[in-house]
Protein backbone atom coordinates (compact mmCIF):
# COMPACT_ATOMS: atom_id res chain seq x y z
CA UNK A 1 0.00 0.00 0.00
CA UNK A 2 1.17 3.58 -0.70
CA UNK A 3 1.98 6.47 1.54
CA UNK A 4 -2.10 7.18 1.50
CA UNK A 5 -4.82 5.77 3.47
CA UNK A 6 -7.53 3.85 1.32
CA UNK A 7 -10.64 3.37 1.64
CA UNK A 8 -13.52 0.63 0.90
CA UNK A 9 -16.36 2.59 -1.17
CA UNK A 10 -18.01 -0.16 -2.40
CA UNK A 11 -18.33 -3.43 -3.70
CA UNK A 12 -19.32 -5.23 -7.43
CA UNK A 13 -22.59 -7.64 -6.20
CA UNK A 14 -22.92 -8.98 -9.67
CA UNK A 15 -23.41 -8.40 -13.18
CA UNK A 16 -26.82 -6.55 -14.36
CA UNK A 17 -28.05 -7.50 -17.89
CA UNK A 18 -26.11 -8.77 -20.82
CA UNK A 19 -24.32 -5.39 -21.66
CA UNK A 20 -21.52 -5.47 -18.98
CA UNK A 21 -23.45 -3.13 -16.29
CA UNK A 22 -22.66 -4.13 -12.90
CA UNK A 23 -24.44 -4.23 -9.87
CA UNK A 24 -23.23 -1.95 -7.46
CA UNK A 25 -23.07 -1.49 -3.49
CA UNK A 26 -21.96 1.85 -2.64
CA UNK A 27 -20.41 2.41 1.20
CA UNK A 28 -20.93 6.19 0.64
CA UNK A 29 -23.23 8.35 2.76
CA UNK A 30 -25.11 9.58 -0.25
CA UNK A 31 -24.51 5.98 -2.21
CA UNK A 32 -24.75 8.07 -5.38
CA UNK A 33 -20.96 9.88 -4.27
CA UNK A 34 -19.34 6.58 -5.24
CA UNK A 35 -19.34 7.82 -8.91
CA UNK A 36 -18.29 11.24 -7.84
CA UNK A 37 -14.72 10.48 -6.84
CA UNK A 38 -12.93 9.63 -9.96
CA UNK A 39 -11.46 5.98 -11.05
CA UNK A 40 -11.85 3.43 -8.53
CA UNK A 41 -9.10 0.72 -7.90
CA UNK A 42 -9.01 -2.97 -6.58
CA UNK A 43 -7.77 -3.89 -3.14
CA UNK A 44 -4.28 -4.64 -4.79
CA UNK A 45 -4.66 -1.70 -6.71
CA UNK A 46 -3.94 -3.79 -10.30
CA UNK A 47 -7.26 -2.75 -11.78
CA UNK A 48 -9.13 0.94 -11.28
CA UNK A 49 -12.08 1.92 -13.21
CA UNK A 50 -14.09 4.72 -13.96
CA UNK A 51 -17.53 4.22 -12.75
CA UNK A 52 -20.70 5.73 -14.24
CA UNK A 53 -24.23 5.05 -12.57
CA UNK A 54 -27.09 3.80 -15.02
CA UNK A 55 -29.93 3.16 -12.34
CA UNK A 56 -30.77 1.52 -9.42
CA UNK A 57 -32.61 -1.76 -8.25
CA UNK A 58 -34.07 -2.31 -5.13
CA UNK A 59 -30.70 -3.14 -3.01
CA UNK A 60 -28.34 -1.67 -5.34
CA UNK A 61 -27.32 0.94 -7.75
CA UNK A 62 -26.77 -0.40 -11.31
CA UNK A 63 -23.47 1.03 -12.95
CA UNK A 64 -21.02 0.80 -16.08
CA UNK A 65 -17.49 0.66 -15.06
CA UNK A 66 -14.88 1.32 -17.60
CA UNK A 67 -13.04 -1.78 -19.63
CA UNK A 68 -15.92 -4.33 -18.21
CA UNK A 69 -18.23 -4.46 -21.32
CA UNK A 70 -20.30 -8.35 -21.31
CA UNK A 71 -21.81 -9.85 -18.40
CA UNK A 72 -18.83 -12.37 -18.44
CA UNK A 73 -16.45 -9.80 -17.75
CA UNK A 74 -18.91 -8.04 -14.93
CA UNK A 75 -19.84 -11.42 -13.70
CA UNK A 76 -16.12 -12.17 -12.71
CA UNK A 77 -16.09 -8.76 -10.43
CA UNK A 78 -18.66 -10.43 -8.64
CA UNK A 79 -17.16 -9.30 -4.46
CA UNK A 80 -14.39 -7.20 -5.76
CA UNK A 81 -14.29 -4.43 -3.54
CA UNK A 82 -13.79 -0.71 -4.65
CA UNK A 83 -10.83 1.47 -3.24
CA UNK A 84 -10.19 5.39 -3.21
CA UNK A 85 -7.39 7.13 -1.66
CA UNK A 86 -8.59 8.80 1.57
CA UNK A 87 -7.52 12.15 0.66
CA UNK A 88 -10.34 12.30 -2.14
CA UNK A 89 -12.59 11.83 0.07
CA UNK A 90 -14.01 15.92 1.35
CA UNK A 91 -13.56 16.80 4.38
CA UNK A 92 -16.56 16.26 7.51
CA UNK A 93 -17.60 18.73 9.73
CA UNK A 94 -16.52 18.08 13.26
CA UNK A 95 -18.86 15.79 14.50
CA UNK A 96 -19.17 13.57 11.65
CA UNK A 97 -16.51 11.13 11.25
CA UNK A 98 -15.49 8.46 8.12
CA UNK A 99 -15.78 4.86 9.94
CA UNK A 100 -12.29 3.76 8.63
CA UNK A 101 -10.93 6.37 10.62
CA UNK A 102 -12.82 5.32 13.96
CA UNK A 103 -11.32 1.35 13.51
CA UNK A 104 -8.25 0.68 15.69
CA UNK A 105 -8.95 3.68 18.02
CA UNK A 106 -8.74 3.01 21.99
CA UNK A 107 -11.84 3.20 23.99
CA UNK A 108 -11.73 4.53 27.62
CA UNK A 109 -14.18 5.21 29.59
CA UNK A 110 -15.32 8.65 31.57
CA UNK A 111 -12.42 7.60 34.49
CA UNK A 112 -9.72 6.46 31.73
CA UNK A 113 -9.75 3.14 32.20
CA UNK A 114 -9.09 1.34 28.85
CA UNK A 115 -12.47 -0.88 27.46
CA UNK A 116 -10.52 -2.21 24.37
CA UNK A 117 -10.52 -0.92 20.55
CA UNK A 118 -12.97 -0.65 17.89
CA UNK A 119 -12.60 -3.41 15.84
CA UNK A 120 -15.28 -1.88 13.45
CA UNK A 121 -18.12 -0.02 12.52
CA UNK A 122 -21.67 -1.46 11.73
CA UNK A 123 -25.04 0.70 10.24
CA UNK A 124 -28.31 -1.52 10.21
CA UNK A 125 -30.50 2.05 9.72
CA UNK A 126 -31.02 2.85 13.16
CA UNK A 127 -27.56 4.92 13.68
CA UNK A 128 -23.84 3.28 13.70
CA UNK A 129 -23.09 1.10 16.20
CA UNK A 130 -18.90 0.92 17.63
CA UNK A 131 -18.08 -3.01 17.52
CA UNK A 132 -15.49 -2.52 20.62
CA UNK A 133 -13.37 -5.67 21.55
CA UNK A 134 -10.35 -6.07 23.79
CA UNK A 135 -9.33 -7.56 26.91
CA UNK A 136 -11.35 -9.14 29.75
CA UNK A 137 -14.36 -8.97 26.94
CA UNK A 138 -16.06 -12.51 26.19
CA UNK A 139 -17.85 -10.82 23.20
CA UNK A 140 -17.48 -8.39 21.34
CA UNK A 141 -19.50 -5.13 22.83
CA UNK A 142 -21.99 -2.86 20.26
CA UNK A 143 -22.15 0.62 21.81
CA UNK A 144 -24.62 3.02 20.14
CA UNK A 145 -22.40 5.82 18.61
CA UNK A 146 -24.01 8.50 19.90
CA UNK A 147 -22.72 12.02 21.87
CA UNK A 148 -24.46 10.74 25.05
CA UNK A 149 -22.44 7.76 24.30
CA UNK A 150 -19.55 8.88 23.11
CA UNK A 151 -19.09 12.20 24.46
CA UNK A 152 -15.14 12.68 22.84
CA UNK A 153 -13.62 10.92 19.90
CA UNK A 154 -9.95 12.32 19.49
CA UNK A 155 -8.52 11.26 16.13
CA UNK A 156 -4.76 12.80 16.28
CA UNK A 157 -4.72 11.27 19.86
CA UNK A 158 -6.41 7.90 18.79
CA UNK A 159 -8.88 7.25 21.08
CA UNK A 160 -12.36 7.65 22.03
CA UNK A 161 -14.12 8.71 25.17
CA UNK A 162 -16.96 6.69 25.95
CA UNK A 163 -20.35 6.85 28.72
CA UNK A 164 -21.54 3.21 27.97
CA UNK A 165 -25.30 2.74 29.30
CA UNK A 166 -24.89 0.88 32.80
CA UNK A 167 -23.95 -2.82 32.73
CA UNK A 168 -22.66 -2.97 29.13
CA UNK A 169 -19.10 -3.83 29.57
CA UNK A 170 -18.48 -6.09 32.30
CA UNK A 171 -17.16 -4.73 35.82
Amino acid sequence: MSGAQRLCVGAVAGAYGVQGEVRLKSFTATPEDIARYGPLSTEDGTRSFEVTLTGRTQKALTARLSGIDSKEAADALRGTRLYLERDRLPALPDDEFYHADLIGLEVHDTGGAPLGRVKAVHDHGAGDLLEIHGPGLAASVLLPFTHDNVPTVDLAAGRIVADPPEGLFPG
